[in-house]
């Protein structure tokens, strides 16, 4: 039999016979959002988007704009597919973000495929279902309502009751015929009482590649012709804005690596210099090698106080909540506590450096005038950034997405994708580029820092009164590497509003109000899992956590009588029961006769991602159980209980794995993560694991899942939400092994050890490394608690 012919773009899929295909005209561009980065909308001249296309020999293929990047979604938009349609999950198709084929529906970011880009992928296969079993019911001479599907086959008993079967394909359905549809929103799908492959196990389908070694990653694909690259960068690394950026670079000697065989060409446009051979190990010779002259530049502000960083970058107030009468809550302030919360600049940290491969056609080639396979996590916006790089239009370019290391965020994958097609156009064949351990870690946009202050007060029973929140965040729009380094754009500081994301606390509070602080990027940053919303709470929970000392409230408890959300507050009691949580009123610091100090801690939110005010994702809870070592300051967190409220899920195990990933990274962020600038070089200084480590197989904790059956409720993102009160749950562990607040994350050992000796006198600790972590020594509240009424 004859193989189909490749489906590599919208019209091959318009233009197959024997076909269903599901299509929606491309949605009309969303009006710019005041203080958002601009969005990369649809192209008219693409025509319309697929969705869904079955074919007369069984395929099923479904498309969808997000991309997989460990998440799972790959199987479990299959599973929604697959229920829709009714048949096994396996024998969906899925085309994730490649450009050429792929609908154009944003970033992969905000845990928002399932919840938002899902749903017209969902809409598709239900109205394609609901088609074939019309055509059905014509073929089979019965009503529609006395059919049923079983596996993409459509059949029924006959009229005279006996033992036959007539029975018909989808594919027999479409055979002959090629039939378009128009996306209806209207279409009727399944209630979740009918579920049967939504709910259930599947195992994960990318799972099998990466066990047995096969091409799956961007780091393995070979293309016929392929040569190498290698990228010298300039000296600058983690600025992102300033006139040098682009006109630093001096000269570069091409003599220097004329011994090297096989170099093809060297690359240089203003501060981007690229080499290009035909062996890996001689491009990876000639980049250490070539003698570049780079002119000095300013260099990057120092970080060391993030504080005080913070506090000097000038910024734009925005007031986003004024409830109540917070002043006159206050008072002169007597009543009332006053806290600082810092989170550092951390990295992606992405276990694999970035690749990619680029394959330049020529500008007259169709369909594509250059291929680009990377590990994106957008790939129409790293379209449209081609586009600007090369002067082409976008759809001349495709962007092929493939596996590539983990980041939850924007690592360099990107900015090698770039790199990669300047290389590719300048030697006019396929060139691979992968970048080193120390590019990665020098370059990748970073998560940025925040700074965090809270003022809040307890009335006269003890209940949450006032709570006056303000946050000063850089920004994080991060410009792709290439179009900074050739001056493509011009690399000016750009302030955008993201820094409110969470930023309203989940607690009833009858006199509130947030403030942000928006601010332009101090270093090249981008968005790292739980953007903005991760810091945020952990200044909330922390803070929450304290008033609840204050009061002699137990921390659980105080968090429940002001939590007027019937999920959250059911979320929240399941995950303490599941942790065995025995209620207290102040640090109980087990242990504390001996070297271990044992300790408990909780924290809830719910993730709030999006322009303000945001559209709500899952709940989530934890409580983590801490080891704090008396003699070394050393924290291990050796168990965590998640709860989860995801709504609707889709595939359990799937949710579990994310909880379980999210669990890993937040804990190795609140212990151990933080960039720091080189005061000698002033760039960035850790370019190794040894400079930068991350949690270790050793330090994973035990992880418990809990969650919650909701399977008449909407699915909601899991991606980020069980990152967000993370943080908070461990400080207010160590808070209850040690008696001592940590405000200022990672809790490494120098800064608990310089907590813990000498303890410091009761009081609230300052801000700074160490000063951070300071707070009041005993378990007693530092502020004796209101008198009752």
């Amino acid at each position: 039999m004859d193989r189909p012919p490749p489906l590599r773009t919208r019209r091959d899929f318009l233009e197959q016979d024997d076909a269903l295909i599901v299509v929606r005209q491309p949605p009309a561009p969303p009006p710019p959002a005041r203080g958002q980065p601009p969005g990369v909308p649809p192209n008219p001249a693409e025509g319309a988007e697929v969705l869904l296309s079955i074919h007369a020999d069984g395929r099923i293929v479904a498309l969808n704009g997000h991309v997989d990047l460990g998440t799972g979604i790959r199987t479990a938009l299959a599973q929604i597919v697959a229920e829709e349609l009714d048949v096994a999950p396996g024998r969906v198709e899925m085309v994730l973000g490649d450009t050429a084929r792929a609908p154009n529906q944003g970033l992969t970011i905000a845990s928002a495929t399932i919840q938002v880009t899902a749903v017209p992928l969902r809409q598709a296969a239900a109205q394609a279902r609901a088609y074939l079993v019309e055509r059905a019911a014509e073929a089979l001479g019965a009503p529609p309502s006395s059919l049923r599907v079983r596996d993409g086959v459509v059949q029924c008993a006959n009229a005279q009751g006996d033992a036959g079967v007539q029975r018909i394909s989808y594919g027999e359905l479409v055979r002959g015929r090629r039939r378009v549809l128009e996306l209806d929103p209207q279409a009727r799908v399944k209630p979740a009482a009918e579920y049967r492959v939504v709910g259930s196990e599947v195992p994960r389908v990318d799972i099998p590649a990466k066990v047995f070694g096969e091409t799956s990653f961007v780091h393995d694909l070979r293309v016929a012709g392929m040569l190498h690259g290698r990228v010298v960068r300039p000296p600058y690394a983690g600025a992102d804005h300033g006139e040098f950026i682009g006109n630093t670079l001096e000269s570069v000697d091409e003599s220097s690596i004329a011994h090297i065989p096989g170099v093809r060409a060297v690359v240089v446009i203003r501060d981007f210099v690229g080499i290009v051979a035909e062996r890996e190990e001689h491009a990876e010779q000639a980049a250490a090698a070539l003698r570049v002259r780079w002119k000095p530049w300013p260099g990057l502000p120092p970080l060391e106080d993030l504080e005080q960083a913070l506090r000097a970058n000038p910024a734009t107030t925005r007031r986003v909540v004024d409830e109540g009468d917070v002043d006159a809550a206050l008072g002169d302030g007597s009543g009332s506590i006053s806290r600082s919360y810092v989170w550092p600049y951390q990295m992606h940290a992405s276990i694999g450096p970035s690749c990619a491969v680029a394959a330049w056609h020529g500008e007259a080639a169709e369909p594509h005038a250059l291929t680009v396979w990377a590990g994106t996590q957008n790939p129409h916006v790293l379209r449209a950034d081609l586009a600007t790089l090369l002067a082409l239009p976008d759809v001349a370019i495709e962007v092929i997405r493939m596996e590539a290391a983990g980041c939850y965020g924007r690592n360099c994958a990107d900015d090698v994708a770039a790199d990669a097609a300047l290389l590719s156009r300048a030697v006019g064949a396929p060139v691979r580029v992968q970048l080193s351990r120390e590019q990665e870690h020098l370059w990748e946009p970073k998560g940025t820092a925040q700074w965090m202050q809270v003022r809040g007060a307890l009335d006269g029973s003890g209940a949450f009164d006032a709570y006056d929140f303000s946050v000063a965040y850089p920004s994080n729009g991060a410009p792709t590497l290439a179009l900074l380094l050739t001056r493509a754009i011009d690399p000016v500081a750009r302030s955008f509003e993201m820094g409110d994301r969470t930023a309203r606390p989940p607690y009833a509070v009858p006199n509130l109000r947030v403030t942000i602080q928006d601010m332009a990027p101090i270093l090249r940053a981008s968005w790292l899992r739980g953007v903005s919303a991760l810091p945020n709470s952990f200044a909330h929970e922390s803070f929450v956590d304290e008033l609840a000392s204050l009061a002699r409230v137990d921390p659980v408890e105080f968090r429940l009588r002001h939590l007027n959300d019937e999920r959250g507050s059911e979320l929240l009691r399941a995950t303490a029961e599941r942790a065995g949580w025995v209620a207290h009123d102040g640090p109980q610091q087990l242990g504390r006769t001996g070297d271990l100090l044992h300790g408990r801690g909780v924290a809830y939110a719910r993730y709030v991602h999006g322009q303000w005010p945001g559209v709500a994702a899952a709940w989530s809870a934890w409580v983590a159980d801490v080891d704090v070592d008396r003699a070394t300051g050393e924290v291990h967190v050796r168990r965590v209980v998640v709860g989860q409220d995801s709504g609707l899920v889709v595939n359990p195990a799937g949710v579990r794995h994310q909880v379980q990933g999210n669990v890993i990274q937040t804990t190795s962020r609140a212990l151990q993560e933080r960039v720091r600038i080189d005061p000698q070089t002033s760039v960035v200084s850790g370019r190794e694991w040894g400079s930068y480590p991350i949690l270790d197989f050793r330090q994973v904790p035990v992880i418990e899942v809990v969650t919650m059956p909701r399977p008449g409720e909407a699915p909601l993102g899991v991606g980020e939400s069980a990152s967000v009160p993370g943080t908070a749950a461990i400080a207010n562990a160590i808070f209850d092994a040690t008696g001592i607040r940590f405000r200022q994350p990672p809790f490494t050992p120098e800064v608990v050890r310089a907590a813990l000796h000498p303890l410091p006198a009761a009081g609230d600790g300052a801000s700074g490394p160490a000063a951070a972590a300071r707070g009041p020594s005993s378990s007693r509240p530092t502020h004796a608690p209101p008198a009752p009424p």
